[in-house]
């Protein structure tokens, strides 16, 4: 894409080129999609046996996205612990559901306070710190280590409860529908969003509730060096940046910055600056041959005096 197409999308996007927050939830939408379709294939080919079809397909294909809580299964599916942040329990519709709404509402305020560019990072950061978090609580809680072979993880919750806790940590005060009665407080709308969280997890389910708080704490971790003036999305984005660009023809010449591109890749200059003729001026260097005489005078004052007889000044 030139120049010129990159300012017309700009304008007709309203300055935004991309939406990143539309990227992740369109991820998370496909993946759920796809899955599903897999699912109706099972459940097509063992109609008379749902129980079975449903085992099966647990087993079978959404075993091959979710993170395993134990380790040494991964080498049968090494991409398990990024395909699990994109993957909701029991590829569930409702769940699914739930997450996106949140993940929008959320995302939509994070993103009017801080720019496009911290939404993925954060959903990313959250995801990963809900994984670790997993395969460590199975590792280490006892009552745990028994269900480890058949435990698995979907890691989208914890995600979006990375992005509510930076968002609200952001800006505490920041008001939903300010023209009703002064607007809603954020808090209001964290609180209800950790009440339906935590509400769906049985209390029995002790990895799912450590796993969900580990993830609130990456969000908390990721805020407090943020103000200390560390952003942990940097890396990613240059990473996400370059990557873009990787087959871009229009992109600059390596070692050439974009203004050198598009400014200063002229073969004449953009101006001629010529000196202000006056009669002052002209005495002055009158004084001055008659002084010095004109071999003194340098190549701008030959010229000066060259446009004062042309002027007859």
């Amino acid at each position: 894409m030139n120049y010129k197409e990159q300012r017309y999308r700009q304008r007709v996007m309203a300055g935004k080129t991309s939406n990143d927050l539309m990227l992740l939830m369109a991820i998370c939408l496909l993946v759920f999609v796809g899955l599903a379709f897999m699912k109706a294939v099972w459940f097509f080919n063992y109609a008379d046996d749902k129980d079975l079809a449903r085992a099966l397909f647990a087993k079978n294909v959404l075993g091959l996205f979710t993170m395993p809580a134990d380790l040494s299964q991964l080498g049968g599916k090494p991409w398990a612990p990024i395909t699990s942040m994109f993957v909701v329990e029991n590829n569930d519709v409702w769940k699914v559901f739930s997450n996106m709404f949140w993940l929008w509402s959320f995302g939509f305020i994070l993103q009017d306070l801080t720019g496009g560019k911290k939404i993925i990072p954060v959903f990313l950061y959250g995801a990963f710190g809900g994984i670790i978090a997993f395969v460590l609580a199975y590792l280490l809680v006892p009552s745990l280590r028994d269900y480890q072979p058949i435990a698995t993880l979907g890691a989208v919750p914890c995600g979006v409860m990375a992005v509510a806790v930076v968002t609200t940590l952001t800006s505490p005060g920041y008001r939903l529908f300010p023209m009703i009665a002064g607007g809603i407080p954020l808090w209001v709308l964290t609180v209800l969003y950790l009440i339906s969280s935590f509400a769906t997890v049985s209390i029995s389910d002790s990895g799912m509730l450590i796993t969900l708080a580990a993830a609130a704490l990456t969000g908390l971790l990721f805020v407090f060096s943020l103000r200390r003036g560390y952003d942990w999305s940097e890396w990613m984005n240059r990473f996400f940046y370059w990557f873009n660009n990787l087959f871009n023809p229009d992109k600059p010449a390596r070692g050439k910055q974009t203004k050198d591109e598009l400014f200063y890749n002229a073969t004449t200059i953009p101006f001629n600056k010529t000196a202000k003729l006056t009669q002052e001026r002209v005495d002055l260097l009158l004084d001055k041959i008659n002084q010095q005489g004109y071999g003194s005078l340098t190549e701008e004052e030959k010229e000066l005096l060259k446009r004062a007889s042309e002027e007859e000044l």
